[in-house]
């Protein structure tokens, strides 16, 4: 590889730290390359493929010559499907207007960003968290003010943070129910409190919802706009619709964003993927959703066998994850001398065990050296055989 000059970079593009999952997926598939057996619990993708009904629809599509953009907005068929999703299953009612279409949840956490964070102010961010917003937010050439959580708030922000952390500079604080890479859940009540004290403080708050439908224990993650329709919700098709490479997400806004959005989409993205959307028509339907309903009750098996077989290597979990598809273990009893810390560890997991997991360093600095992300998308079998490699080596 060629080396530049990086005074040639720009400090934003420097500043952008790198995804460390990413990496150690490079590594996985480099020594799978080699030959070696590796088990993935590092990147927060399904293993299961797309929904049939979906891949038809994206077919059929093609077919028809549905090739061309759509406006910047999205597709008006399925904007008011998402409507319509959010009235069937959460008995809240959106304008269709309000719906934007995204390449990706990213595409949609870009447009928040750069509609809502001003230079120099502040988004305030759980730590841990998902690493991408800080840097979405320094990309824009704002400030991510990131709060230490920990098990006594179930990692969640809460009405106290706000009062303790809001100053003249912050302009929205940015939560995640369920969240990663914890699987906390934010409840009604929680939302109402959170809701109440930023718009106490004339601020925005945004909630990253991507892993709603993924939920446990026959509990069900509430939105936001059920007890705050200003507030601005991410969404994808990615985790519960199982849609990763199609690259399709959503924002819900408040009414009196669109003009502001479409401007923003059209020169950013000019539109998401038009494929995508004509393939997430068919994400609502009934067959659908029994498949998905099928795939969240594997998920919920899966937990329910990883979480005790974690804790008993001497992982310590002290939230339960309570949806999304993780499990957040303080590993400080698996440390060593030749693994003092959780990337020290989360190298030594994959060259010896075979076993590609996450170093708390991606979510945050909070005891980052001290936690491992388990990605519980691998099939029970292989999630059996993962503690058992790691069972003998330590």
């Amino acid at each position: 590889m060629k080396t530049i000059d990086q005074r040639r970079i720009t400090q934003r593009a420097m500043a952008i730290t790198p995804f460390h999952v990413m990496d150690i997926l490079a590594q996985a598939k480099r020594l799978e390359a080699q030959g070696k057996d590796i088990i993935h619990m590092e990147v927060g993708e399904p293993d299961f493929d797309t929904p049939q009904p979906i891949i038809a629809a994206g077919i059929a599509a093609l077919k028809a010559g549905k090739t061309h953009y759509t406006p910047a907005l999205g597709l008006p068929e399925l904007r008011q499907a998402i409507a319509t999703w959010y009235e069937c299953r959460y008995q809240v009612k959106v304008a269709a207007n309000r719906i934007v279409v995204t390449p990706g949840a990213s595409g949609g956490l870009l447009l928040v960003m750069g509609a809502l964070l001003e230079q120099g102010h502040n988004v305030l961010l759980a730590d841990p968290g998902y690493p991408c917003n800080r840097n979405f937010a320094r990309f824009v050439e704002g400030k991510a003010k990131t709060v230490h959580v920990d098990a006594s708030t179930n990692y969640q922000l809460t009405a106290n943070h706000i009062e303790q952390h809001w100053d003249e500079k912050t302009a929205l604080a940015l939560v995640a129910s369920p969240s990663n890479p914890t699987g906390t859940v934010l409840n009604k009540q929680q939302l109402t409190a959170l809701s109440d004290a930023i718009t106490h403080k004339n601020g925005h708050l945004v909630v990253d919802e991507i892993y709603h439908g993924l939920t446990y224990d026959s509990f069900d993650a509430p939105t936001v706009l059920s007890v705050n329709q200003n507030a601005f919700v991410i969404n994808s098709f990615s985790k519960f619709f199982g849609m990763t490479g199609w690259r399709l997400g959503w924002l819900v806004v408040p009414d009196g964003y669109e003009e502001v959005m479409d401007r923003l989409a059209q020169n950013l993205f000019l539109a998401a993927p038009t494929m995508s959307q004509y393939a997430a028509l068919a994400a609502f339907s009934s067959k659908t959703l029994t498949i998905l309903e099928q795939r969240r009750q594997i998920f919920e098996q899966r937990r329910n066998s990883l979480l005790p077989a974690l804790q008993s290597l001497g992982l310590k979990v002290d939230a339960s994850p309570q949806g999304a598809f993780y499990i957040y273990a303080d590993c400080t009893q698996l440390l060593t001398d030749k693994c003092p810390d959780s990337m020290a560890l989360s190298k030594f997991l994959l060259q010896h065990a075979g076993v590609a997991v996450t170093p708390g360093d991606d979510f945050g600095h909070h005891l980052a050296e001290s936690h491992i992300r388990f990605a519980y998308t691998a099939n029970e079998q292989r999630l059996i055989q993962a503690i058992a490699r790691i069972k003998n080596i330590i």
